[in-house]
């Protein structure tokens, strides 16, 4: 068996920190101006009425004043600009800003929290803080599958590393609008293709399943089911994820486990098995042969197999 360690460099991501929250549409501000506007009291029943609620378009609306832009700007900035705004009506105005809701900075958690759905964001946010917001994550969640989804591109992120090996590298920044997906355990599958009669994805029976099980169940049925008794069995390759930023390529001999002079080969959630039907010359020659069928099941497999990077890589 041929062994080699991958390490893969994650998809670039907007790193920068946001120091202070922007407000932005749906959050309710609760304005205070002497004199002019008065939104005093704690009665929980009128609060709600006595905010202003930004617009869709980034505004408020205040009494005499008029509309005003809000819109990614901090509160200390909204108090300024509105301070010169009164000084038309006050003298010497005293202008207190605080945002009563946060509604305009979006969250998603999807998967395995312990508390999932929609939240809010109230400050600028991290990967660590996202976690504590859906109340962390259940038994059965696989946090090396882990996935975030920003403006229509998904990338991997390690929780594993984040939180068992204390690794703060992977304790991102994230951007109003994100989705951090974790997947169920329980729901763990490899990937078969080449000279197979079914491929594609394969469940595993309690997370159990060996090579020489996942070859013959891939060779049963299917419009290649022929096919299934001419492929090099020295040479099949397997792709192997072992965080969102490590893998390794192996080459494993089937033959010897057929023939009983090597224990069966037990596989892992996200395993690529690819069954050459010619002798593969070396890792570039199958990851071409491969990578049409992973395009295919591209939103199934593990963050360590990233497409673009195979295909430029190898």
């Amino acid at each position: 068996m041929d062994v080699q360690d991958v390490q893969v460099p994650l998809p670039s991501l907007d790193l920068e920190f946001i120091k202070e929250y922007l407000v932005g549409p749906g959050d309710i501000l609760h304005i205070n101006v002497p004199g002019l506007i008065d939104q005093g009291g704690t009665d929980e029943k009128t609060q709600n009425a006595r905010g202003f609620r930004v617009s869709s378009k980034g505004r408020i609306l205040l009494p005499l004043v008029g509309a005003v832009d809000v819109a990614g700007s901090t509160v200390e900035e909204i108090q300024t600009l509105l301070t010169e705004e009164v000084r038309r009506y006050i003298k010497k105005p005293m202008v207190t800003v605080e945002i009563r809701e946060f509604k305009s900075q979006p969250l998603y958690l999807l998967g395995n929290f312990r508390q999932p759905g929609l939240h809010f964001m109230d400050r600028p946010t991290t990967l660590l803080h996202g976690l504590a917001m859906g109340h962390g994550y259940d038994d059965r969640a696989n946090l090396r599958s882990a996935r975030l989804l920003r403006q229509n591109r998904t990338y991997p992120v390690d929780i594993y590393e984040l939180l068992n090996n204390n690794d703060i590298r992977h304790n991102i920044p994230l951007l109003p609008g994100d989705t951090i997906f974790i997947p169920n355990n329980e729901e763990q599958k490899v990937f078969v293709f080449g000279a197979v009669g079914n491929p594609g994805p394969l469940a595993m029976v309690n997370g159990q399943l060996n090579l020489l099980q996942a070859i013959s169940s891939a060779s049963v049925g299917g419009t290649r089911a022929t096919a299934r008794f001419s492929y090099d069995p020295q040479h099949i390759r397997i792709i192997r994820s072992l965080s969102p930023t490590r893998g390794q390529l192996m080459v494993v001999d089937l033959g010897r486990m057929m023939n009983g002079q090597a224990m069966p080969w037990p596989l892992i959630n996200g395993d690529i098995i690819y069954v050459p039907d010619t002798p593969v010359g070396n890792w570039n020659d199958a990851i071409a042969k491969i990578l049409p069928s992973l395009q295919l099941v591209s939103a199934l497999l593990q963050p360590f197999v990233q497409i673009e990077y195979l295909k430029n890589n190898y």
